[in-house]
């Protein structure tokens, strides 16, 4: 399917000039350094341009687990616009309710009352206020963990960059290393009981850093014993994206609130959640006026919910991200393996969250602009600029597999004599 502008759609330069003049000109320039292609629609695990090119999604931070306009989600969100999209917040509602009747039942055992909001930086501030109603103000997160730019979840995403222009931000807030159990344990005997770790089952932004063996175990056990709110964001990871419901599902975890957004609006309204257990969401259960959001649970937006988790239960998407990110982890690596040689410091992924980590500077973002070239959009890493990183559809297709690692292996090709020294006739063999 093609789609050609129509005489009052605006061209790739008026688009650019307004994104210059009225959004942001480092926004503007990045979209040129990129291709300059304008989308305008998308279906499953394909995005259309202004001039008819169809790229394959495998970016959109996570949020297209099924793809766009999956059509369950796009039935339940069209019945609830023609019905009631936006609610009196006076009267009860019965979409919220469902909605939230049916994450609690995906979710890890003893979560049964949910927070909605609007975005996963929203899901945070929600948890550090949950937080501070238990009595925990010492926040401890982990260095290279991301969890929003809004000023208390920007406390807690472990990168300087984003935090310098912005301090003072919250007081009390300690980083640790990933991965470093003894280092939390230090941390949660100063904090005296007062503490709320804030944690990524797996670090995206970091650039796809999986947690040692049994780690988030450790973790929620020192929690336990330090008397700590554990808190687990899943803002990116949940939902299949891993190949299990949840991360936590990988070493039977129970946090005290776990943090849901992206995907879960099917890729059509933007949603997050709190799940929390009933004993850290006390305060909010006795007074629903403490913690209050205009568009908090929003029929739209929930009807979006029960459509995203109706579509997830009957394609089988956790199992299908599962079996395709195997088979996507082994094909990338060795496409990347091949061509930059030990350019290529690792290929790491779980489920449909895959990163290749590169030696240097300047591969991951050559080939960000080289796949775009070649039919694929991907994704950088915000905390890791060695980092290129792939977060496809669970819905793609034998043919999008085999279309996605052909382009990979153009891109590669095309890019690798740029950092590789090649044998004459052969291939890359040693970094440069």
């Amino acid at each position: 399917m093609t789609t050609v502008p129509s005489a009052q759609t605006p061209g790739r330069e008026e688009i650019g000039r307004l994104y210059r003049t009225r959004l942001s000109k480092g926004r503007a320039t990045l979209g040129e350094l990129l291709g300059g292609e304008l989308e305008t629609e998308s279906q499953g695990a394909w995005v259309t341009t202004a001039t008819g090119r169809r790229l394959l999604n495998c970016a959109g931070y996570g949020v297209l687990l099924m793809g766009a306009r999956h059509p369950t989600v796009v039935r339940r969100v069209a019945e609830q616009l023609h019905r009631n999209p936006v609610a009196t917040r006076v009267l009860l509602e019965p979409q919220t309710a469902l909605a939230a009747d049916s994450l609690v039942a995906k979710a890890p055992a003893g979560l049964d009352r949910v927070h909605f909001a609007c975005s996963g930086a929203e899901a945070v501030e929600t948890a550090i206020k949950i937080a501070r109603s238990c009595g925990k103000d010492r926040l401890i997160a982990t260095h290279g963990g991301y969890h929003g730019k809004t000023m208390g979840a920007l406390s807690l995403t472990g990168k300087e960059l984003f935090q310098e222009p912005f301090r003072p931000l919250l007081p009390g807030t300690r980083h640790v290393p990933y991965g470093d159990a003894e280092a939390l344990a230090e941390q949660l005997k100063e904090a005296s009981g007062r503490a709320c770790v804030v944690i990524e089952p797996v670090q995206g932004e970091a650039g796809v850093v999986l947690p040692p063996p049994g780690y988030l175990r450790t973790v929620q056990e020192l929690c336990r014993a330090h008397g700590a709110l554990f808190v687990l964001d899943e803002i990116q990871t949940g939902l299949g994206r891993l190949g299990t419901w949840w991360g936590a599902d990988e070493e039977g975890l129970t946090p005290d609130l776990l943090l849901s957004g992206k995907g879960l609006g099917g890729g059509i309204m933007p949603v997050s959640a709190v799940i929390a257990t009933a004993e850290a969401f006390r305060a909010l259960d006795r007074d629903p006026y403490l913690h209050t959001s205009t568009f908090s649970g929003m029929p739209l937006a929930m009807a979006a919910v029960r459509g995203a988790l109706e579509a997830i239960e009957e394609e089988g998407l956790v199992a299908r991200a599962r079996d395709l990110g195997v088979e996507l982890l082994e094909g990338i690596g060795r496409i990347a393996k091949e061509h930059f040689g030990d350019v290529v410091r690792e290929v790491r992924g779980r489920g449909l969250l895959l990163g290749v980590e590169f030696a240097e500077p300047g591969p991951a973002g050559d080939l960000l602009v080289e796949l775009i070239q070649q039919g694929v959009v991907a994704n950088h890493s915000l905390n890791s600029h060695l980092v290129l990183r792939f977060t496809p559809p669970a819905v793609l297709s034998p043919s999008d597999v085999q279309f996605l690692l052909a382009a990979v292996d153009r891109a590669c090709r095309a890019q690798a004599a740029r950092y590789v020294p090649t044998l004459e006739g052969g291939a890359a063999h040693a970094h440069r």
